[in-house]
Parts: structure tokens; sequence; C-alpha cells
């Protein structure tokens, strides 16, 4: 399948068998069965969950005590029903055969004082940094002379994992911190590597080494770790999101990029008692992260389409058929619709009037769920001088370098480079962007000056690039000639439209990430 269509953005919780988790419980299961969200009405596990569990026809695979989730499997079409009868029970839904894959194609005072972290400059002088239109675009290079971030900051990239191979990601890799959520039963360590691609484009995005040879990541100096939710084929499927947010939570990680979208439908209808046991689950499992002290930012999507109004949804279930459904505002994508969540709009290199860039055509959008907007590339209408062929240039896998088309393809000193497209390369320069703020006004020693979420996303929000809805579009493209309206949302159908203004709008929230205007 080509590579466009494999980039996935529906994640789903793994299951992890992570050191320090009080409480959690686990039957290592491999046998065949559907696997299971056993959501709790209290937020805690029972002691004898995986009593309840076998009796009901199944077996308890992970317990999370903290959140109230057990994650079970079983070959029994009664398991549901029999376990229901427990009235400890909210509700129980089987992940099998669901999943949501979209496309990737279609300051002036001084501020608060530094932080007692080291940091440390960098340069952004590497071979390939002349391509990187999109960091320029945030002024990133500019950020680096004061900081490229710290050694102590820890970005957790929930993604397809990582190439711990790769020459520009090596020097920054946490390996013990990294894990492979995929079958429910995590396994730490190398595990993660990533056998799709795209995880390692949004690493690369997020921290690249400056060390004379490829591209240079937002944060070149912090650690990250590749967090394994997305299968060879780009599906996030509904056990690895919890896994994964709880093994962020318990490993201290400061900051999660996810370029995806979690749960077995693209909008999680809480009105529905399949989708709303999972969706309460990786809720809860988001909400506990940020607890402690995790800063989520999360794609948008790629639909072109108003998130914070939906009425259709025509995607859901693509791992099998999709139903078209009719949606209102009780249904919610996640993670971006969870409270506290970063949301990440993308756009292209294509400056707009009367001030800052054009939304990228693909790029959803809404008031209350967009924070702010980030580079992700626009192949029709973001193509000049500088940015030739429209895209964003990241890290590839060097084992999966025919995966990425050679007309997008560069390999330099032995690493290899993909162009591509979407608001999944837009939300990690964003998730960069924030190590850097943790980097840079973080405390080790001084609990009042943790940077909370909160703060870090005020931080974010306050420094960005104001940008007005804009007053003329483009009515050709390059590309096939379209114009920019005719581009309608994926699943509503519905012409885009920009709603606010300047400090905030639905199109750009409150404007475009600044990596200088942020550290400074």
């Amino acid at each position: 399948m080509h590579l466009q269509l494999k980039v996935l953005l529906l994640a789903v919780v793994a299951v992890l068998t992570f050191a320090g988790l009080a409480g959690a419980t686990t039957n290592a299961t491999t046998g065949a069965g559907s696997s299971y969200i056993v959501l709790y009405n209290a937020q805690a596990v029972p002691g004898d969950a995986a009593t309840t569990i076998s009796r009901a026809g199944g077996e308890l695979v992970y317990s999370y005590d903290q959140i109230g989730v057990a994650i079970a499997k079983s070959d029994s079409s009664a398991f549901r029903a029999n376990l229901l009868k427990d009235a400890r029970i909210e509700n129980v839904s089987s992940t099998a055969g669901f999943a949501v894959r979209l496309p990737d194609g279609p300051a002036t005072d001084s501020g608060p004082p530094p932080g007692d972290l080291t940091n440390s400059p960098a340069t952004d002088s590497d071979t390939l940094s002349p391509l990187q239109w999109d960091m320029r675009q945030i002024h990133t290079p500019a950020a680096h002379a004061i900081t490229g971030g710290s050694r102590a900051v820890l970005v957790g990239d929930i993604d397809t994992g990582i190439d711990f191979t790769h020459p520009d990601l090596a020097p920054n890799l946490d390996v013990a911190n990294s894990a492979n959520c995929v079958s429910g039963a995590p396994v730490a360590g190398t595990a993660a590597q990533d056998d799709n691609g795209h995880g390692t484009h949004t690493a690369g995005t997020i921290a690249a080494a400056s060390n004379g040879t490829g591209i240079v990541g937002v944060a070149p100096n912090v650690r990250i770790a590749g967090v394994k939710a997305g299968n060879g084929d780009g599906f996030f499927f509904p056990e690895a999101v919890i896994c994964s947010f709880m093994w962020a939570a318990s490993h201290h990680m400061d900051v999660t990029n996810n370029s995806y979208f979690a749960d077995p439908y693209l909008f999680n209808c809480k009105n529905d008692p399949t989708q709303r046991a999972i969706w309460a689950a990786e809720a809860r499992a988001i909400l506990y992260a940020e607890q402690h002290g995790v800063s989520v930012v999360s794609a948008e999507g790629n639909q072109a389409e108003d998130t914070a109004h939906p009425t259709q949804d025509k995607t859901s279930p693509d791992d099998t058929t999709p139903i078209t459904r009719v949606i209102h505002n009780n249904c919610a994508i996640i993670p971006v619709e969870v409270p506290g969540v970063v949301g990440v709009t993308a756009v292209g290199h294509n400056q707009q009037q009367p001030a800052g860039y054009l939304k990228a055509y693909y790029s959803s959008f809404g008031v209350g769920v967009t924070q702010v907007t980030a580079p992700g590339g626009d192949r029709r209408f973001g193509i000049n001088a500088e940015a030739t062929n429209g895209r964003v240039l990241s890290t590839w896998p060097v084992p999966l370098a025919s995966d990425c088309p050679a007309s997008l393809r560069i390999v330099d000193a032995g690493g290899v480079y993909c162009y591509l497209q979407g608001t999944s390369m837009a939300s990690p320069h964003v998730a960069g962007v924030a190590a850097l703020v943790i980097s840079r006004f973080g405390s080790l020693t001084n609990p009042v000056a943790k940077m909370t979420p909160s703060r870090v996303t005020a931080y974010l929000t306050n420094t960005a690039d104001q940008q007005p809805c804009p007053s003329s579009l483009p009515t050709t493209n390059p590309i096939d000639g379209r114009a920019y309206l005719s581009f309608l949302g994926l699943d509503d159908g519905k012409v885009q439209t920009c709603q606010g203004g300047a400090g905030y709008n639905s199109w750009y929230g409150h404007g475009q990430v600044n990596a200088l205007s942020a550290i400074n």
C-alpha cells in the first residue's frame, strides 16, 4: 500500500509490563481471542478481577489499577454479557475489527527567569538544514542559539516506533524508556523498532541531533523515547493507547507527541455503549498522564473538516467496512479532544494575506479544539523556491528506505530522510517547542517552578504568532488547478470556513507556534 495511505491516525492502547506501576498485575497471554477493554465504575480494579474475568470466559492481560481499567482477552461470544453481570463494571468493549487511519497526503519583554536545568545551545548547520523551511518558519535556529534543550527532558513519541539505528536519532534515544505496546503485553527497549516509518519521521522533527549530518530537530539536545502503539500497517488498536499513556506517566515523560487518532472510530460517541467504554478508558489514561506532569500534544487530523461541529463520519471503521454515521457534538476525537491536550492544525510554507501562513488544504480545524498551528506541509498550495515540493523533511527508517518514494527520499551519511505532509508533521514541531520550554524554565529542585502541562500550554499559546482568518484564498494550485475551497471535508462534505478573530480562530488557534518567543 502507498505510504501516504499507510500513515495512520488512530491510536489505541497496547498493554505494557513496565516496572514501578503500582497495583498492576498481569497474566500475559499470547493465545487467540479478541481484546477487550473492561471499564470499572471505580477508579480502581478489584483484586478479584482476574478471577471474575476467568469465570466470564476470558483471561486478564493487564490491570491499570490507577484508572480502573483492565485489558482482557477472550474467544467467547458471551464474554461481554457475562462480565456485565458484575455491578462493579461500567462497560466492556471488544477492540477487534476496529481502527481509524488517515492519510498524511491529503516577545519583547524579558519574561520569567530560567529554571535550573542544564541547557546548551545548538547549531543548525547540518548538511540538510538548508532544506528545513519548516524550522526557519517557527524560528528554531534563533531559539537554538539560546538552547537546544536539556538532557533532563524526556519526550515520548507515541507512534509506530522509532528507528534505533538511525544516525540522526541514536545520539538522543532513550532506549530504556522506550516500549512496544502493540501486542497488549508491552516489551521495553528496542522492541519499539519502527516497522512503518511514521514514528521515525515524527521523532526526527522533535529531536534529530545537531551532529553535522542530516537534519536538526526542534529540540536536538533532549532525550526521546519511542512508544510503539501503531503496527506496521499504521493501525493503533484500542488496547495500545491506554498502555502508552500509562507508560508515559510512570516513566516521568515531560511531553508526548501524538500524531494519530485513537479509538475504534474517528469520532467516538458517548451514547454508544461500545464506543463509550473505550473512549472513557482512554480519556482516563490521558488525564492520568497529565496529572503526572505529561504535556500531551496531538495532531488534529487530515479530514479538512470542522472537528468542533461534526455532522457525519464516513471513515470508521476503516480496517473493515466503513459505515456512514450521523454524529453530533456528543462525539469526540481521541486524544485531541481530551481536556488539557494541545490540538495542532497544519500550515504550509505559503504566506497569506493579511498575515501568517495558509492552513494546509487537508488540515482539520475547530473552535475549542485547535490551540496552535505549525508547519505540516502543503504539496498543493505550499510549493515555492524554498519548499520545492511543499512537504516536511525528516528522518526515515534505514531498513524501510524503499517505502519512501525515490522522488521524496534523500540519503545522507548513512541516514535516510523522507518528505511527508500532514497534521502528523505539524504536531511534533509543537511537542519539540514544548520540550524547549520545559528545558528553559523547568526545575529539578523547586517544586513551585515545575512545568505543569497547563503552564507549558500557556507558554505555547501566549507566545504564538497570531494569525487572522485569511482575507482571500487561492483559486488554483500548481498540482491540478483546483481551488482551495474545492477541497471539502472528507466526511461532512462541507466547505472549509475559518471562524474567529486574529487572537483566536478555528484554523490557527492562538497562532503559529514560535520557538524563539516561547523560550524568551
